[in-house]
């Protein structure tokens, strides 16, 4: 018998204003990574409770997820594997970010441009993966638009 896949469940929030995204960065064994603000879901704790926790930790700002982006599927290696859920929110101005973890050394607002830039500095493909996704969606002319959060169901938590 084969042993179970176990992924990883992690959230992560495009955070959108004017033209630019809000990332932060850290250090991981000892190089700087810059991410979405994401995490680990927590025992008893709903997808999208997941994400504003993480929000909150890694920028300071109180903010709710708005829209779902997409699930992403990856495996950082042959060990590790992740299923993350990718939400998103549009601000009308951009807000000075100040981190509470302190995992969390720096936060800023980039353009897609800038990131891309970033290359191996970005922690996972999905950084810029959810952005382009982000980008697509909010294209009104485009379909599909973002996912409403009512597709999650947490009655049970």
């Amino acid at each position: 018998m084969t042993e179970r896949y176990k992924p990883n469940t992690t959230v992560a929030c495009v955070i959108y204003s004017q033209g630019k995204f809000l990332l932060v960065e850290e250090c991981i064994d000892g190089a700087v990574k810059f991410n979405q603000p994401a995490g680990h879901l927590e025992a008893n704790e709903s997808i999208i409770n997941g994400c504003a926790r993480e929000i909150v930790e890694e920028t300071g700002l109180e903010l709710t997820p708005q829209a779902l982006v997409g699930i992403y599927q990856f495996r950082a290696s042959a060990n590790l594997a992740f299923v993350r859920y990718t939400f998103c929110i549009e601000l009308t101005k951009q807000q000075h970010a100040k981190p509470r973890d302190n995992a969390i050394t720096d936060t800023h607002w980039l353009s897609l441009a800038e990131i891309i830039a970033l290359g191996s500095q970005l922690r996972s493909p999905l950084v810029v993966k959810s952005i382009e996704d982000f980008l697509q969606q909010a294209d009104k002319n485009l379909l599909p638009q973002h996912t409403p959060l009512s597709l999650f169901n947490v009655d049970y938590f």
